[in-house]
C-alpha cells in the first residue's frame, strides 16, 4: 500500500502526522507541496478522496486568503482551487492519502482511520 503525505515541515501538525505514520512503520511518499504545488487536477482528486469541497481544504488564516478575497461565498470550487495552485500556502495540511482514501491530519490521529 502506498501512503503519501502533503507535508509542510514547518507545520507542527504535519510533523506530528508524519511521526505518527513512522511510528506505525509506514514510510510515506513525502510531497512538500510548497516546493512542488499540486495542480488543479490533483486537488480535485484529493477533494474526491476526502469527500469535501474546496472551501474545506483552504486555510482562511493565511494572508493570501484575505488579500485575494477568498472569503466571498460566491466563489466556485474551481476558483478556490486555482487560488490554492497559485498560493500553495493556502492548502490545509497535512493531507494523507492511502490508496483510494484520504484524511486531513488535524488532529494527526484522523489519519489512522484510512491506514
Amino acid at each position: 500500500m502506498t501512503v503519501s503525505i502533503y507535508h509542510n515541515p514547518r507545520c507542527s501538525k504535519s510533523r506530528q502526522t508524519l511521526a505518527l505514520l513512522r511510528e506505525r512503520d509506514i514510510e510515506p511518499e513525502i510531497i512538500e507541496y510548497l516546493q512542488t504545488p499540486p495542480d488543479t487536477a490533483t486537488l480535485q482528486r484529493l477533494l474526491q478522496l476526502l469527500d469535501l469541497n474546496a472551501r474545506a481544504i483552504i486555510r482562511a488564516k493565511e494572508a493570501p486568503y484575505s488579500e485575494l478575497g477568498l472569503g466571498d461565498k460566491k466563489l466556485s470550487d474551481q476558483a478556490l482551487l486555482e487560488a490554492i495552485v497559485a498560493n500553495p500556502i493556502l492548502l490545509e495540511r497535512p493531507i494523507v492519502v492511502s490508496g483510494d482514501l484520504a484524511a486531513i491530519g488535524r488532529p494527526p490521529e484522523n489519519v489512522l482511520g484510512i491506514l
